[in-house]
């Protein structure tokens, strides 16, 4: 099956050789374009010859559906990653988008916050389910709830690096620098290695001054950890997930799949700057 998407040269020439990096994509607060930035980096990341695996670690389960994963289809996936000791080979299914695959959340995860409080390893379940065997992916990218519970703290003990999407609106600071705190708590007590990949801003309104105020506030307070590329608001990003697909394949010419473009762009960027 050919890819449709054509992404930029400068992003093919951006090639990782350091192995697959797991990034949590995280932010307590919903609405903020936490998944749909999940599945349209990874589409985007896949357009160029990644392999890619989003991890849906959220039980209201919105990347399995913007994958075009119907729920008949979610027998299994996270869940039984982190409770039934499952092989990630065995849970991992195929996506609507060629080179990218997912791990779908099932009915049984709205569970897990409760069956994990008990668990002396609850911390550890989804770093223990990826280590125990070898993968075949670049990247993992762990779309997580909109809470900083423990299926949160999962993925950022599990991760390299968090990816943070920031809505442009007035509260959004306040909550990124609980977030924040967070990372900082769960890199002394848990993974040292963890790190702030970067923030990207959505839902950008070019014709609202107060996006212009919180993008402006955001990178005098991060400076170069917000990318320099926004994601706009879109109505084609919008309509993408009704109809089963990233924005990337719904409609690539919209302002919404380029900018996840110049996203995999920047990000990958980075990640060969980490790899140096």
């Amino acid at each position: 099956m050919s890819n449709p998407i054509q992404p930029e040269p400068t992003i093919a020439r951006d090639v990782l050789r350091s192995g697959r990096r797991i990034l949590a994509v995280a932010n307590q607060k919903g609405g903020v374009g936490k998944t749909t930035t999940a599945i349209n980096l990874g589409t985007a990341l896949a357009a160029i010859g990644k392999r890619v695996l989003v991890i849906d670690l959220d039980p209201q389960g919105n990347a399995s559906t913007g994958l075009g994963l119907d729920r008949v289809h979610r027998a299994s996936g996270t869940y039984d990653l982190l409770f039934d000791g499952a092989s990630l080979n065995d849970m991992v299914q195929a996506s609507t988008v060629p080179g990218l695959s997912i791990v779908a959340a099932t009915v049984d995860l709205s569970g897990a916050e409760i069956e994990l409080v008990g668990d002396p390893r609850r911390e550890y379940r989804l770093r223990d389910a990826l280590r125990r065997e070898d993968s075949v992916f670049d990247f993992i990218l762990i779309d997580c709830p909109p809470a900083l519970g423990l299926l949160t703290l999962n993925a950022l003990v599990a991760a390299d690096a968090v990816l943070v999407p920031l809505q442009c609106e007035f509260y959004a600071l306040e909550g990124l620098s609980h977030l924040l705190r967070t990372v900082e708590r769960v890199r002394r007590k848990f993974n040292p290695k963890l790190t702030i990949q970067g923030v990207v801003l959505t839902m950008f309104d070019r014709r609202n001054n107060l996006s212009d105020m919180v993008a402006a506030d955001a990178r005098a307070f991060l400076g170069s950890k917000v990318y320099e590329t926004v994601i706009p608001r879109n109505i084609r990003v919008s309509e993408a997930p009704s109809h089963g697909k990233p924005v990337l394949l719904y409609d690539l010419n919209c302002a919404g799949s380029q900018a996840y473009i110049h996203l995999a762009s920047e990000m990958l960027r980075r990640e060969r700057s980490v790899a140096a």
